[in-house]
């Protein structure tokens, strides 16, 4: 069995690639990759809790970013009250 491709089967404006074209190559310019998981430097920790449907519903209204925005309101109201105090 002949590797040779057929002449009728040739497609002149999309040849095969040689070792060269591989080479030179860059590896992820036909989409831009998204990174996976915490940003570097990160301090954040993964963790389950529970809230009101409708404290959750808030938050989802304003679109993508709820969460950190739940995060900043938690860190705001950490600002001003003793999370000893609450029980």
């Amino acid at each position: 069995m002949s590797k040779r491709a057929k002449p009728t089967l040739v497609d002149s404006e999309n040849p095969e690639w040689t070792e060269e074209m591989f080479a030179k190559a860059k590896r992820g310019t036909a989409a831009a990759r998204r990174r996976v998981g915490r940003p570097a430097g990160s301090d954040k920790v993964s963790t389950t809790i529970r809230f009101d449907a409708e404290v959750i519903d808030v938050f989802k209204q304003a679109g993508p970013g709820w969460q950190t925005s739940m995060n900043a309101a938690l860190k705001d109201w950490l600002k001003t009250h003793d999370p000893q105090d609450v029980a």
